[in-house]
């Protein structure tokens, strides 16, 4: 017979279950923060130095074809980076989905100017005859 102690349960055996609640609850903290931290992360990924405005707003989205130009020279469309030669093609998709479809275009200040009139050039070859400029609040 095996050893009992004063409350009458056998000494010697262990737990032999793994308890895995700690390593849920640090699952899940690590889960919302990469969650928080995500968007964060991804407007920092690509900086423009956008020229200030007192007179900036915000154009709605969902008619907008965002063309940004990074101090690199590099092309985005919508965030995303393309080659300069597909941003043609590009605009003419826009213009398919949304016939009213307007061109967003953010340049980095350190931009040369004829970087932003190829762009522009582009997207109305494309048909698109719409244009904003984004710009940064001026504080």
């Amino acid at each position: 017979m095996g050893m009992q102690s004063s409350s009458g349960r056998r000494r010697g055996k262990g737990i032999n279950d793994i308890n895995i609640t700690p390593f849920v609850d640090v699952v899940l903290v690590l889960l919302v923060i990469f969650m928080v931290t995500a968007p964060m992360v991804m407007n920092r990924a690509i900086k423009v130095n956008l020229p200030n405005a007192k007179s900036a707003t915000s154009p709605a989205e969902s008619k907008t074809l965002g063309i940004t130009i990074s101090a690199k020279g590099e092309y985005l469309v919508n965030g995303k980076l393309v080659p300069e030669e597909q941003l043609l093609e590009l605009a003419e998709e826009a213009l398919k989905v949304n016939p009213q479809v307007q061109a967003l275009l953010a340049a980095d200040v350190s931009v040369a100017h004829g970087r932003v009139i190829k762009a522009i050039d582009l997207v109305r070859q494309a048909g698109i005859e719409k244009f904003a400029f984004q710009i940064a609040e001026e504080q």
